[in-house]
């Protein structure tokens, strides 16, 4: 496995990530660390590699879009000195496209959300062991819907940069697609964007794919 004794990992994301965190930043005891994928994969670190510490912090907050993470990133992020940081962004930048699509300033077009995203990679301090470029996603597996589409283009920037950068890069959206080629989107989110613990348990599942993780 990759991480290492009492290396800490911090989750940035938007509601996502966050599910019920401690705000503005979770971990510890109880659900302090909320209930979504970060929270599965803390559990599992913890029941598969008990001998090894890890702080898992989650740094996630409902709503937020690039632009929002990007005014806080320096604050939730690397004033809290991560060896790895995983970021997960992007489906509001997205969602606020088609649920209010009067509304312009709410909106980050993937221009911007790039410019957003390299941002935030040029602030991560260089001390920190690897970054995770988690896509964002939207649960339909056709991909000539029209949402479906729109995340599709920031998932390719999620891609490009990860390349660009030497960084892991974690393809929810893909993991989703071929997930709901079994099984319909319903059964894990009926909003086709929060996952249940099925859902979470997946991401977590993919997510630590990238990590060596060994069962």
């Amino acid at each position: 496995m990759i991480f290492e004794n009492l290396d800490r990992i911090v989750f940035a994301g938007d509601s996502v990530t966050d599910m019920g965190s401690a705000q503005p930043v979770g971990e510890g005891l109880f659900d302090n660390v909320g209930r979504s994928y970060v929270r599965v994969i803390e559990n599992m670190l913890a029941v598969w590699y008990p001998e090894t510490k890890i702080r898992v912090t989650n740094s996630g907050i409902s709503g937020n879009t690039s632009r929002d993470l990007l005014a806080r990133f320096d604050r939730d992020v690397v004033q809290l000195n991560p060896d790895w940081v995983s970021i997960c962004i992007g489906i509001n930048d997205v969602w606020r496209q088609f649920d209010s699509p009067a509304i312009l300033s709410d909106q980050v077009q993937p221009d911007e959300y790039e410019e957003n995203m390299e941002k935030m990679i040029a602030m991560i301090p260089e001390t920190v062991k690897g970054v995770f470029i988690c896509s964002p996603y939207y649960m339909e597996p056709n991909r000539e819907d029209m949402m479906r589409a729109r995340m599709d283009e920031y998932t390719a920037i999620c891609k490009k940069l990860a390349e660009k950068h030497g960084f892991i890069f974690v393809d929810f959206q893909q993991m989703y697609e071929d997930y709901c080629k079994i099984r319909h989107s319903s059964y894990i989110a009926w909003d086709r964007i929060h996952p249940n613990q099925v859902g979470a348990t997946l991401m977590a599942k993919e997510f630590l794919s990238h990590c060596e993780f060994e069962y």
